[in-house]
């Protein structure tokens, strides 16, 4: 549970969440019928994150057990100081009631407990509404970074220092 949030409980994630997230990525995302898009995101997220990378990933569900959201991140194998937020989804009912701002501060915490001084994130250019947010959560923001993930996926990167 979150103080923020008693309705909601934040626990980490498992192996078993994996198709229970893989299922909400057509759902949660406005892709205007692009089937593509829908795969292409469902590559980005496949089962090994839930397998390596529990504990600093978290699942939000409600009283009944709905899946409402969810943030897989990782500590750098080569950087200790540094963290990465791979992927976050936030059921769009819940969007905007700062269900995200506790994934990230609690995302943060663990981050810190491990070393961390700095998180990372990409999203793409077009993307206001998470460019948006991730300035409101305090991360810089860089110009759009032509083929960042190959040719024509340019991405902005988003990065905050969190101190120890």
């Amino acid at each position: 549970m979150s103080s923020e949030h008693p309705d909601l409980t934040f626990r980490p994630a498992t192996e078993d969440d994996h198709g229970r997230v893989q299922a909400r990525l057509g759902e949660w995302w406005d892709d205007w019928g692009d089937p593509h898009a829908t795969m292409m995101r469902t590559l980005m997220l496949t089962r090994l994150f839930f397998q390596h990378f529990k504990d600093t990933s978290t699942i939000v569900e409600d009283e009944s057990g709905e899946l409402r959201g969810f943030l897989i991140g990782f500590m750098s194998q080569d950087d200790p100081r540094a963290a990465y937020i791979h992927f976050v989804g936030i059921d769009p009912q819940l969007r905007g009631t700062g269900v995200g701002r506790a994934l990230y501060e609690r995302f943060f915490g663990q981050a810190r407990e491990r070393g961390g001084e700095v998180v990372r994130t990409i999203t793409g250019p077009q993307n206001a509404t998470s460019i948006r947010f991730h300035r409101s959560m305090g991360f810089s923001v860089s110009e759009p970074q032509p083929d960042y993930d190959g040719p024509g996926y340019d991405r902005v990167c988003f990065e905050r220092v969190i101190g120890r």
